[in-house]
Parts: structure tokens; C-alpha cells; sequence
């Protein structure tokens, strides 16, 4: 049994999308249509960066949503159906939207512009140099959420990623972050490393950017899909387009509960997780499902193993 993931912010790179464009048409058409939607040359940014624009909020999620849809256009342009091969998809963070859109959810232009949506929402939400994230290696969810709670002091510090056994994520206040680093240690946590973030991102910070992705939503809601989307919000399977809806809006401020989401989809029966459109998620499962099998595929070469073991 096969789930398809979909990874989130931080997997962008110069460069990213170029091969397969260059080896396919349906990944041409891919970044042409987001580029319409958009009305920018975001294909190109892609390409040739920089990186600095690139990383960027508003350009990094629909860029990262545009190269996973192209690996799953290809796939299926090879006779790979998403839909037949899978039992579920997930995405992390904004992956979630990708996956929406793999299975029909969304379409691809509307994708492109619920995610320029939200990277704006997200980056306007909160100033910048006010709020900050921190990655804290070798910390469970119970040791995170003590050292959340005993940092934040009357300001906001949550748990905003649970990525895997060992790996889990602040944000909040930029001051409280910093608390957390500090205090890291004497909390029995390996190591606190500050992320390059431009916003605090899944945290209640982000309420204003929730409030704007509400309208957003209303004006494009979810049609059916043709697979279950494992929602970071509740890590559990979801059909129903209404509840999608609103646990997407949640989704802004509400931990991503990634490493429950996979304990999830591992329970149901998935045995084999394919990440299109990057390598990030796949070190993240092996940690909380060992005995699953992970590929990840990125490039022409690797969507062609892939459609010969499928």
C-alpha cells in the first residue's frame, strides 16, 4: 500500500524543476500554468534564483507546490495514475495543498493562488524581526512543550512541528525563541539551532494570516478527491471537502503533527511512501517508520525507476 507526500517550506532550491522541464512537455505545462496563474515568470526564478527572491514566502510555496504537480504530471504522463497506484496522500505544511491537488481537490492555477495567499498572509501576519522558529534536535513532543512553556514567559512559544522522534520545532515571539535556545540544554535537549525564517510560522501569531486564508478559502473551496489527504492539523485520514476547508484555515496556526500523520498512515496499512518533489520527507519517515519503504523522486531518471517498479 502506497502513500504519496508532498514536501513543505525549506526543500526550494535554485534549479529546482529545470531537468524535468527540459525532458518533458507535461512538466512544462506544469510551470507554464502556475506562471499564468501567478502572472509572474516564477518558473524562471526557479531556474536561475536568486536565491534570495526565491526563498521569499509568497514565491517559495506556490515554486515548491509547481515542482511536486510537474513530478506527479510526468508520473502520470507515463502511465502512473496517483489515484489507482495510492491509498492516501499527505503534504507537509503547505505540501498539504499540493497533495489536495494531486488528487483533484484543487485545481493547479487555483493551487498556485490559495498558496501566493498564504505565503503573503503569512509573511504580513506578524513584522519582521518580531517572531522566530528554532529546530530542536534530539527532543521528543514532552520535552519540546516543556521547554516551550518555560520559555515563552508571557509571550508566545509553541510547538509548531513535529517532524520526527527526534526533531521538533518552535515558533513564537523572536525573544522567547531565543529563551529557548538558551534553556535548550537544561531541558535534556541535544542541540537549538535558530532557522533563517522570515515569520513565525504554525503558531497562534499567525491568527491574522488565518483570518485572510478563511476568505481565501470561501472564494476556492475543496471539490472531492479521489484520495484521502492525511491533514496536518489532526493526523488522520480526511474525505470530506468541507472539514478539509476549515482544517486548512486551522492549518495556519496549528501544529504540523507530521510524525503522528505517518504513525497514522503506517497504522492503516501504507508500507511504501513515495515523496515527489523532493528529499526531505523521506529521512523524517524512515525515523518513524523504519520498516516502511522510501523513495523519493525528483528527476527524470527517478520517475522512470519509479514507474517500473509500480
Amino acid at each position: 500500500m502506497i502513500a504519496f507526500v508532498f514536501p513543505g517550506q525549506g526543500s526550494q532550491k535554485v534549479g529546482m524543476g529545470a531537468e524535468l522541464a527540459e525532458a518533458s512537455s507535461a512538466a512544462r505545462e506544469v510551470f507554464q500554468e502556475v506562471d499564468d496563474a501567478l502572472s509572474q515568470k516564477l518558473f524562471n526564478l526557479m531556474g536561475e534564483g536568486p536565491e534570495s527572491e526565491l526563498t521569499m514566502t509568497a514565491n517559495a510555496q506556490p515554486a515548491i507546490m509547481a515542482n511536486g504537480m510537474a513530478v506527479a504530471r510526468v508520473l502520470e504522463a507515463g502511465g502512473v495514475n496517483l489515484s489507482e497506484k495510492g491509498e492516501a496522500v499527505a503534504g507537509h505544511s503547505l505540501g498539504e495543498y499540493s497533495a489536495l491537488a494531486s488528487v483533484g481537490a484543487f485545481s493547479l492555477s487555483d493551487t498556485a493562488k490559495l498558496l501566493r495567499t498564504r505565503g503573503i498572509a503569512m509573511q504580513d501576519a506578524v513584522p519582521i524581526g518580531v517572531g522566530g522558529m528554532c529546530a530542536l534536535l534530539g527532543a521528543d513532543l514532552e520535552k519540546a512543550q516543556a521547554l516551550a512553556e518555560a520559555a515563552a514567559e508571557g509571550e508566545v512559544c509553541e510547538v509548531a512541528n513535529d517532524n520526527d522522534p527526534g526533531q521538533v520545532v518552535l515558533s513564537g515571539h523572536l525573544s522567547a525563541i531565543n529563551r529557548a535556545v538558551e534553556l535548550a540544554k537544561d531541558h535534556g535537549i541535544k542541540r537549538a539551532i535558530k532557522l533563517p525564517v522570515s515569520a513565525p510560522f504554525h503558531c497562534s501569531l499567525m491568527q491574522p494570516a488565518a483570518q485572510r486564508m478563511n476568505l481565501a478559502l470561501n472564494d476556492t473551496k475543496p471539490n472531492a478527491f479521489r484520495l484521502p489527504v492525511y491533514s496536518n492539523v489532526t493526523a488522520a485520514a480526511v474525505t470530506d471537502p468541507a472539514t478539509e476547508r476549515d482544517l486548512l484555515v486551522e492549518q495556519i496556526t496549528g501544529r504540523v503533527r507530521w510524525r503522528e500523520s505517518v504513525m497514522a498512515m503506517s497504522d492503516a496499512g501504507i508500507t511504501h511512501f513515495v515523496e515527489l518533489g523532493g528529499k526531505v520527507l523521506g529521512p523524517m519517515i524512515k525515523k518513524i517508520a523504519p520498516d516502511a519503504t522510501i523513495t523519493s523522486v525528483v528527476t527524470m531518471e527517478d520517475i522512470e525507476a519509479l514507474a517500473k517498479e509500480l
